[in-house]
């Protein structure tokens, strides 16, 4: 468990501990699925455009008088089919990734907002209730994760 988690006095509970435990996993989940997207769609359109600059040096340019020409010369070099599966794989890896980065912020989100909605059966007292906002602003402070609002 988080050592600042860990770290909050009687105004937690232990299931509350648990609960601010897992929405930091989640958080730390969606930001390395959000980080790993981000660097696979760079490297995606660099390689695209690497590829379609070299197509157009290669086989483009010199074969612009036929069609018939570019596709032939195109088919006649192997790296250019290499290069076409290395840019189609690194989109459809892009793709993958942005589905689970969606997931994984649905997962977060949704913790984030139970937390909000079930904070008055969590801190029951009515000096927890009114001492809640450090546990908040720690979670802001420490992790970036608000729990004051639900919206984003």
């Amino acid at each position: 468990m988080e050592h600042s988690i860990l770290e909050l006095d009687e105004r937690t509970d232990q299931a509350t501990k648990q609960m601010l435990q897992n929405v930091v996993k989640r958080k730390r989940k969606y930001d390395d699925f959000k980080n790993n997207h981000l660097i696979i769609m760079v490297l995606t359109i660099g390689m695209a455009g690497v590829f379609i600059l070299y197509l157009y040096h290669t086989t483009i340019k010199p074969y612009s008088y036929s069609f018939y020409e570019i596709f032939s010369a195109f088919f006649s070099y192997s790296a250019n089919l290499y290069l076409l599966i290395l840019t189609g794989g690194l989109f459809g890896l892009m793709n993958l990734l942005r589905e689970k980065r969606d997931k994984a912020e649905k997962e977060y989100h949704a913790l984030r907002c139970e937390i909000i909605d079930k904070s008055k059966d969590l801190w029951k007292k009515e000096d927890e209730w009114k001492n809640r906002h450090h546990v908040f602003e720690m979670m802001k402070k420490n992790y970036d994760i608000n729990l004051y609002h639900e919206n984003k």
